[in-house]
């Protein structure tokens, strides 16, 4: 096993991000609990064996260890299996026959005024959240001033990724069109900066830029001009929109790093740097923007995938639907909303009605308009 998941990792086609995941697993799981049987030795008991040790040595150690943690690490060995099936290493995937609790992926909750006072009361922070509008609007204006407050605000409006905006070049952006190319990203691997392809094939898109974002990059960008200067011939032109003081691409870890300190000093409820992009596609949606668009922008291959993971809606947003759900429902009641009135009817009046033996005066305002009446002329009054 230990043989076959090294060659497996070797020629593994996927993304350098999903081969760096399995090979964490490989590297700590599956090659110490695996690694010296034959592959056609695994059973269905030594993967359930090896899960159970996990969980045990966690708690051991007084770390936690989620159900979805536990499923990740299951699918990867699943994975090297199914490559030994097509191999014709072994007849039958033991992973894929491991029952598991089911792991469910944490929903981003907003952060409310209530949220806010029992966070500051009690310190309890959910496991993901996003800001309000309001929240967000906050933290942009309180770290204007920073140098790369360009790049938290790409990433709070328009969702992009960190390490997409880390391997965003100043080729791939006009300004003066309002877009911006995302065709690749940096990532850190064994210590260096690597520059990949972004995450799946439909992260790579055209995002439009905003006049707002647009301002913050012509800023950013005399910035940097002015930090080449300063530096003199030792700066690094790598072309790159966010880069160090030396002209090299900034670390996607850096920009977590500047981040999570840049929430402290502002006292704003805790986020991770990735949830600003969820944030964007809440901004979005409360904006009134398409479900499919907000797909577009964030590079999703499904909008199945946007609707479960980035679409926590905002309070606003939630009553809007609300107060449209209610009045649909009054209009099809023939209700007007807010009343107890029927839709088109005014208030009922009540009729004269005729008296006993004959018909009913009408109006003199209407003594011309009966049908068949003709008014006669008024009589000459007698003398005196």
């Amino acid at each position: 096993m230990g043989e076959w998941l090294a060659r497996w990792l070797e020629q593994h086609p996927g993304a350098v991000s999903t081969v760096a995941g399995y090979a964490d697993h490989v590297r700590r799981y599956l090659t110490p609990l695996l690694g010296d049987l034959l592959v056609a030795e695994v059973t269905v008991s030594h993967v359930e064996q090896m899960l159970a040790t996990i969980v045990h040595d966690h708690k051991q150690k007084g770390r936690s260890l989620t159900a979805a943690t536990l499923s990740r690490i299951r699918a990867t060995l699943r994975a090297a299996l199914n490559a030994a099936l097509r191999a014709g290493l072994i007849e039958e995937n033991p992973a894929s026959l491991v029952v598991l609790a089911p792991g469910r992926r944490p929903r981003a909750v907003v952060w409310t005024a209530g949220r806010v006072e029992q966070w500051r009361r009690t310190g309890e922070r959910p496991a993901v959240a996003v800001w309000t509008v309001a929240l967000t609007a906050q933290f942009l204006n309180g770290i204007r001033s920073h140098r790369l407050y360009a790049a938290y605000h790409l990433i709070a409006l328009r969702g992009v990724r960190r390490g997409e905006a880390a391997g965003l070049r100043w080729c791939e952006v006009d300004l003066d069109e309002g877009t911006a190319v995302i065709c690749r990203q940096v990532q850190r691997r064994d210590g260096e900066l690597v520059v990949c392809a972004p995450k799946t094939p439909h992260s790579k898109r055209v995002i439009a830029l905003d006049h707002t974002t647009v301002a913050a990059l012509r800023a950013h960008r005399t910035r940097q001009l002015a930090e080449q200067d300063a530096h003199g011939d030792g700066y690094c032109d790598s072309g790159h929109v966010f880069t160090n003081l030396n002209g090299e691409p900034v670390s996607p870890g850096w920009l977590t790093h500047q981040f999570q300190r840049l929430i402290v000093e502002q006292e704003m409820p805790p986020i991770r740097l990735h949830d600003l992009r969820h944030g964007a596609a809440t901004l979005a949606l409360a904006a009134g923007v398409e479900l499919k668009v907000v797909q577009e922008m964030l590079g999703h291959s499904s909008i199945v995938l946007t609707a479960d993971t980035y679409t926590s809606v905002l309070p606003q947003v939630a009553r809007t639907a609300a107060e449209k759900t209610a009045a649909l429902l009054l209009h099809a009641a023939g209700i007007v909303p807010g009343t107890n009135r029927r839709r088109g009817k005014g208030p009922v009046r009540r009729r004269r009605r005729a008296p006993r033996g004959g018909r009913a005066r009408l109006p003199r305002r209407h003594l011309g308009r009966a049908k068949g009446h003709r008014p006669s002329r008024p009589r000459a009054r007698p003398p005196g």
